[in-house]
């Protein structure tokens, strides 16, 4: 039964295929189906170049990421001609070491410019990892953490990286019957590939200075007259005493935000009690004039 059926619909296709079609039926038939192509073809075309588009930036994204991220996949990306420009920041080295109650584990990273030499930033960089690590070693010989238990870790992280400026974030954080943490921030000049600091991109113009540190020393009362959990140690006007926030020196971390405004970091303990962290400033470009 079912084989007659379908050999019913064979004879109908045959019988369908062989309807005579008017000749200027075909030509239009024929002329529709090729206007039909090119326009799928230009439509894919488009497409291609939104979609390529898009990849691209994504593609970007993930580089830069991987780049920051994998020394192996940074190694491989030098060879890529395409990539050569993108700026890299890989972990160089891990220090890492646990004996009896020490621990510790420090990352090393490393900054490689196109067509600048970063020397004198990775030398900057690995002095202050060689510190931390100074400290641990000290910790452990003398035995300071008694039965108790000394951590070191230290991270870092990209916080900075637009046309001008890179800025290298190190956290670190010590554990020893508490925990303080400590931030050390590098930000290259991408045109150099040196170091600025605070007082370099300010310049000598100290009321800049001023400026910043009334600034911040606002904030601080604002936030502490809004929130009574927020505590500060600042120099009020007509105070005498040395303790607590002062006014910025030029040699603060900073790096800039994506509005290019500078953010100001200060350790745990520096200008507030240990429960408050490392804390940071955003400093108005009304303010610093840049």
């Amino acid at each position: 039964m079912e084989d007659n059926k379908n050999h019913n619909l064979v004879n109908m296709q045959d019988k369908y295929q062989d309807i005579p079609v008017p000749e200027a039926a075909r030509e239009a038939v024929l002329m529709g189906i090729n206007r039909g192509k090119k326009e799928k073809r230009k439509a894919n075309v488009i497409k291609g170049f939104k979609k390529t588009g898009v990849t691209a930036a994504a593609a970007a994204a993930i580089i830069t990421v991987m780049a920051n991220v994998s020394p192996d996949a940074a190694s491989a990306m030098e060879k890529i001609p395409v990539l050569g420009a993108i700026t890299r920041v890989v972990t160089f080295r891990t220090y890492e070491d646990r004996k009896d109650h020490y621990e510790a584990k420090i990352q090393v990273p490393k900054v490689a410019m196109e067509n600048n030499d970063t020397t004198n930033v990775n030398v900057s960089i690995e002095a202050y990892a060689n510190k931390l690590i100074k400290e641990y070693e000290r910790q452990v010989t003398e035995g300071l953490a008694g039965k108790g238990h000394y951590l070191v870790n230290s991270g870092y992280e990209v916080v900075t990286d637009n046309e001008k400026y890179l800025s290298l974030r190190i956290n670190t954080t010590v554990i020893m019957a508490s925990g303080t943490q400590y931030v050390k921030i590098f930000t290259i000049n991408k045109a150099t590939g040196n170091v600025v600091t605070l007082h370099g991109l300010l310049g000598e113009e100290k009321e800049a200075m001023d400026r910043i540190s009334e600034n911040i020393r606002k904030q601080m009362a604002d936030q502490m007259a809004a929130d009574d959990s927020k505590t500060y140690f600042y120099q009020k006007e007509g105070d005498n005493t040395e303790e607590g926030f002062q006014g910025i020196t030029g040699e603060e971390s900073y790096y800039f935000n994506g509005k290019g405004e500078i953010v100001i970091v200060f350790d745990e303990y520096e200008v507030a009690p240990g429960y408050m962290g490392a804390v940071e400033f955003t400093i108005p470009k009304s303010v610093t004039g840049i």
